[in-house]
């Protein structure tokens, strides 16, 4: 499922062919990985900028499920998986791993 990069900034971080792809189970636990690497990643980083988009990646199945739950309003379904994407953006930018909280029972409201 994912390879590993030997050289350059990005050194040993989980590479992933179609990471929107991840079943929920495996998106979870990659989850957890990658945003224990963003918290030790600099910002403005190659390597922060490939874990986040990562991240972002792997949960655009969640975004897509609690978008599902408002299907039956007038709003378009895309317009609606677009304002959870910005979301979901800005949950992995405000998510502490201190809370120790499931990063979907946090991401879900925003």
């Amino acid at each position: 499922m994912a390879t590993y990069v030997t050289s350059g900034t990005c050194e040993d971080l989980p590479v992933l062919e179609a990471p929107h792809e991840v079943a929920p189970q495996d998106a979870r636990n990659l989850t957890k990985v990658f945003l224990r690497e963003l918290a030790e990643r600099e910002e403005g980083t190659e390597a922060y900028q490939y874990v986040r988009n990562t991240l972002i990646e792997i949960n655009m199945s969640l975004v897509r499920y609690a978008a599902g739950r408002f299907r039956a309003r007038a709003d378009e379904m895309e317009d609606i998986v677009q304002v959870g994407m910005i979301g979901l953006i800005k949950a992995i930018d405000r998510f502490d791993l201190s809370r120790e909280v499931e990063f979907a029972t946090f991401a879900v409201p925003y």
